[in-house]
C-alpha cells in the first residue's frame, strides 16, 4: 500500500544501467544506492520518476511527434490500422472505445503488442495472436517506433534486475520462467480537446492499476495530467520532467513480491487546452508465465502465500477482451 506520499521521486538510474550486467559490478556502492532508492520508491509510492536512463531525450520527443503525426491525420487514415479482434486488438481505436471500469476513457490510441505467431501458446493467446498495424503515414514510423520498443525493453530488464536485488533476490531472479521472454505492450495516446460536448468528460483515462511488471510512461513535457493516489485517497500529480520517464509498478510485481510491493491507482484527467501525448511501455512477464509469491518474499511475509498463482496471458487476454468497445 502506497505511503501518504506528496510527491514522486527522482531516481538517477545511471550507474545501475551502465554497471548492472557487469559480474564484478553486484557490490558497486553507486549501484547499490540506486537499488535503495528503487525499494524506498516501490515501497512507499509505487512510483518514481528516472533519469540517467540512457535513451535520448531527443529520441523520446521524436516518439511524441509522430505519434501527434499520426492522430492529427484525417479519421479515414487512421481508420486504416483499426483495431479489430481480427488484428488480435493491435491497431488504433478511436476516442471512448477503451474503457475502464465500464466507462469510455477520452483519448485515442495505437495498440502494440509482441507479435503472437499461431499456436505459440496453444488457446492461451489465441485471442492475441497476430502482428503489429502500423501505420505507412508518417514513413518513419514503424523504423523508429521497433527500435524505440528494443530500448525500453533493455532499460526495463535493467530496472527489473535492480528491483530484484532490491527485494533480496538474485540480480536474475526475473530471468527464466518468470520473464526471460519477456512481453511487452505499447499503447501511444492521444488525448484530444476537441471532444463533442455529449461525448466529453474530464476522464482521459479512468483510476487503475497495470497489469504486468513495470511500465515506462514518456509524457508531454508540458501538461499535468497523469495523477497518482497516495493512501489518504488524494490524487497526486506525476508533473512532468523532461528527459525523464515516468515509471510504476504492476499487478505482476505484486502477486510475485507476496505484497512487499503494491501497485497504486492512477488516472488522467483531461483538463487541457492543448492535445496531450503519452507513449506508455509495459514490460511484463512471460506471456505463459505463472506468477506466484517467491520463497524468499514469502519468508519476508509471515510465510503464508498472501496471492493464488496467476497465469500472466490469462490475466491480459481477460483485461483486453473487457477493455473495449467496437
Amino acid at each position: 500500500m502506497a505511503s501518504d506520499f506528496k510527491a514522486i521521486p527522482l531516481i538517477d538510474v545511471g550507474p545501475l544501467v551502465e554497471k548492472i550486467d557487469d559480474p564484478n559490478m553486484a557490490n558497486d556502492a553507486d549501484l547499490l544506492e540506486v537499488v535503495r532508492m528503487l525499494d524506498d520508491a516501490c515501497k512507499e509510492a509505487g512510483f518514481f520518476y528516472v533519469k540517467g536512463h540512457g535513451i535520448a531525450e531527443s529520441l523520446m520527443k521524436e516518439v511524441r511527434d509522430v505519434t501527434r503525426k499520426f492522430f492529427h491525420l484525417p479519421y479515414e487514415e487512421k481508420l486504416k490500422i483499426k483495431m479489430t479482434p481480427e488484428s488480435g486488438y493491435r491497431g488504433y481505436q478511436r476516442i471512448g472505445e477503451n474503457v475502464t471500469k465500464g466507462k469510455p476513457d477520452m483519448h485515442e490510441a495505437i495498440d502494440c503488442y509482441t507479435p503472437i505467431r499461431p499456436g505459440k501458446y496453444g488457446d492461451l493467446a489465441k485471442p492475441m495472436e497476430g502482428s503489429n498495424l502500423w501505420p505507412e503515414n508518417p514513413s518513419n514510423f514503424e523504423a523508429l517506433l521497433e527500435n524505440y520498443i528494443n530500448l525500453c525493453r533493455d532499460l526495463s530488464r535493467k530496472i527489473m534486475c535492480g528491483i530484484a536485488l532490491a527485494l533480496g533476490g538474485a540480480i536474475d531472479a526475473f530471468e527464466g520462467e518468470t520473464a526471460g521472454d519477456p512481453f511487452w505492450v505499447l499503447r501511444l495516446i492521444g488525448y484530444p480537446v476537441d471532444i463533442p460536448e455529449e461525448q466529453r468528460t474530464d476522464t482521459g483515462c479512468g483510476a487503475h492499476t497495470d497489469y504486468g511488471l513495470l511500465t515506462l510512461v514518456n509524457q508531454d513535457d508540458d501538461i499535468c495530467a497523469l495523477e497518482v493516489q497516495n493512501r489518504s485517497g488524494e490524487w497526486i500529480y506525476a508533473t512532468p520532467i523532461p528527459g525523464t520517464f515516468v515509471c510504476n509498478i504492476g499487478d505482476m510485481l505484486k502477486v510475485w513480491s507476496n505484497g512487499i510491493y503494491q501497485p497504486t491507482l492512477h488516472r488522467v484527467v483531461n483538463n487541457s487546452p492543448r492535445y496531450r501525448i503519452s507513449v506508455a511501455f509495459f514490460y511484463e512477464s512471460n506471456f505463459d508465465a505463472a506468477i506466484e509469491p517467491v520463497e524468499f518474499c514469502r519468508e519476508k511475509t509471515g510465510g503464508a502465500a498472501k496471492y493464488e498463482k496467476v497465469v500472466y496471458g490469462e490475466h491480459l487476454v481477460k483485461k483486453v477482451l473487457t477493455n473495449f468497445v467496437m
